[in-house]
């Protein structure tokens, strides 16, 4: 996977971030995912064996291709890491979070978006190769498994933002990366 055109030193990583969903006996209901605490799910992935980071369990996560939109990256990734496209995304956030860290593999200090997606309830991931298993968890215990500050600030948001329908309106994007609410 290729990493978009940019300044020596500097890589571009799109990442949809948590992947959340309802529990099948959660009501639907708007754009947030559900009320704190009434069973809220968000899809934590272990990296496979013979990877950078055997072992961790992350939020999807990759690089933009060249030519690519951040929030198409983001859609590409989700799909590539989990199978998950359109008929199961009942909604797709920007979560307003940006980070920078260094990346001792490529040698760049690398910049990634973080979005996040809402899925049907029962919707299972189909793992890549990338990673070799896959839980369901609660906010509390990805808050737990999460070894990256940025992972528990992504969660932190999901839980303030996307958890009250109110507010989850704002940061509702379409499948073109286009703010839902215009």
């Amino acid at each position: 996977m290729g990493r978009a055109d940019l300044p020596t030193g500097l890589g571009s990583v799109s990442v949809p971030g948590p992947v959340g969903r309802r529990r099948r006996s959660d009501r639907a209901g708007g754009a947030g995912a559900a009320a704190p605490g009434s069973g809220a799910e968000i899809l934590l992935l272990r990296r496979s064996p013979g990877r950078i980071l055997p072992g961790l369990w992350q939020c999807v996560s990759g690089s933009l291709e060249a030519g690519e939109s951040v929030t198409g990256g983001a859609l590409r990734e989700l799909w590539e890491e989990t199978g998950f496209g359109a008929a199961e995304i009942e909604a797709f956030f920007d979560l307003d979070q940006v980070n920078q860290f260094h990346e001792p593999s490529v040698g760049a200090i690398v910049t990634s978006a973080i979005f996040s997606v809402r899925v049907r309830a029962g919707a299972e991931p189909a793992l890549s190769h990338e990673h070799d298993a896959m839980r369901w968890v609660s906010p509390a215990e990805a808050l737990d498994l999460a070894i990256w500050p940025a992972y528990r600030e992504s969660i932190h948001r999901i839980e303030e933002n996307l958890f009250v329908p109110e507010r989850a309106i704002w940061f509702e994007l379409t499948l073109r990366g286009e703010r839902a609410r215009a």
